[in-house]
C-alpha cells in the first residue's frame, strides 16, 4: 500500500496523519512535541518523535513533508537526514517546512493571504505568488512571541509580583493570582520560580487559560493582559500588510479560543481588516503535499 505522511510538529505536540493513494486517511495521531533545534537535546527528542510515529503507521512510507517548530526557511540537509533515518526513507523522499509556512499552505492552498498564528507562541507569515515568504515575530518568549500563550502567563506573573513587590500582596489581581497559583502549586515565589525556570515555554503557556479564566472572573488585571495580547497580535497585521500589502487575514491557534476579548481587541485594531478565523488540519494538508509533491510520475 503506498502512504503518504503530514506531519505537524510544535513544541508541546506532534499531530500526524498518513494518507492512502486513493486519498483516504488511514492513520492518525500524536506524540510528543520537538522542535527542529540543532543541539543534541532537542534533535534526540525531535528523532524520537519520528520514530514513534513510524513504529505506528500499517506499512513502510512512500514520502512525507513535516512541518516542524524551530525550521528555518532555508533547507537544513542534516535535519533532513535525521528525518529520512528515523522515518525510514530515502533523504529525497522527505521535505523539511517550517510549521508555520506549512500552516499557510493549509490556510491557503489556492489563494494569496496573511496568516496568523498564535497558540504557545506567535507569529505572522505571508507568501507571495513566487514562494517568497514573510514572517513577523515568532522569535521566542526570550525577544518576543507577543500575544502567545507563553507570553499571556509571563506578562500575568510579572504583574502580579510587581504588586506584591508594591504592596506585599497582590492588591487588585487577587483572582489572578489565586488562578495562577492553583495552576503552579504554590502562591510563594519558590513555586513560582520552578514552575518558569525547571520548565519550558510550554509550561509557560500552560497558564494562559488560568489567566483567561480570571479574566472570566472580572480580574481587571487579566483583562488587560488579554487586551494587550490582542493588540500584539494585531501589530503582526499591521507589519504583514505594510511590508506584504492587503490580503484576507486569517487566524488560528489556541489562543484565540481562551477568551473573546482577544479576537475583538485584535479585531478593534484592526477596523478596515476583517479576521477569518480558521480550523485547520495541518498535518492532513501536509499528507497531500508529500503524495502530491513526492509521487513519481
Amino acid at each position: 500500500m503506498s502512504l503518504w505522511l503530514g506531519v505537524d510538529m510544535g513544541g508541546t505536540a506532534t499531530r500526524w496523519v498518513a494518507r492512502a493513494q486513493s486519498g483516504d486517511i488511514v492513520a492518525r495521531g500524536s506524540v510528543a512535541g520537538a522542535t527542529a533545534l540543532p543541539d543534541a537535546h532537542n534533535r534526540t527528542h525531535y528523532r524520537r518523535a519520528l520514530t514513534e510515529i513510524a513504529a505506528a503507521l500499517p506499512s513502510p512510507l512512500d514520502g512525507a513533508v513535516l512541518g516542524v517548530t524551530g525550521s528555518g526557511l532555508v533547507p537544513d540537509d542534516a535535519l533532513r537526514q535525521d528525518s529520512a533515518r528515523a522515518l525510514a526513507l530515502a533523504p529525497d523522499r522527505v521535505r523539511v517546512l517550517n510549521d508555520v509556512v506549512l500552516a499557510w499552505h493549509a490556510a491557503f492552498p489556492a489563494a494569496r493571504g496573511h496568516l496568523i498564528s498564535a497558540g504557545t507562541g506567535s507569529v505572522g507569515v505571508s507568501i507571495d505568488t513566487h514562494g517568497g515568504v514573510t514572517l513577523v515575530g515568532g522569535r521566542g518568549t526570550l525577544i518576543d512571541d507577543a500575544g502567545s500563550g507563553a507570553w499571556i502567563g509571563l506578562r500575568a506573573l510579572d504583574q502580579v509580583w510587581r504588586l506584591i513587590d508594591l504592596h506585599g500582596h497582590p492588591e487588585g489581581a487577587a483572582i489572578l493570582a489565586e488562578h495562577l497559583a492553583t495552576v503552579i502549586g504554590g502562591a510563594g515565589w519558590d513555586s513560582t520560580q520552578r514552575w518558569v525556570y525547571g520548565g519550558d515555554r510550554g509550561r509557560v503557556a500552560a497558564l494562559a487559560p488560568a489567566v483567561a479564566a480570571a479574566a472570566e472572573a472580572g480580574d481587571p488585571t487579566a483583562i488587560h493582559v488579554l487586551h494587550r495580547a490582542g493588540r500584539e497580535l494585531a501589530r503582526l497585521v499591521i507589519a504583514l500588510r505594510a511590508r506584504c500589502g492587503a490580503a484576507p487575514v486569517g487566524i488560528t491557534g489556541g489562543v484565540f479560543a481562551l477568551h473573546p476579548s482577544i479576537k475583538s481587541t485584535m479585531q478593534a485594531a484592526l477596523p478596515d481588516t476583517p479576521l477569518h478565523s480558521l480550523t485547520l488540519d495541518v498535518a492532513c494538508h501536509a499528507a497531500l503535499m508529500a503524495q502530491t509533491r513526492l509521487e513519481a510520475p
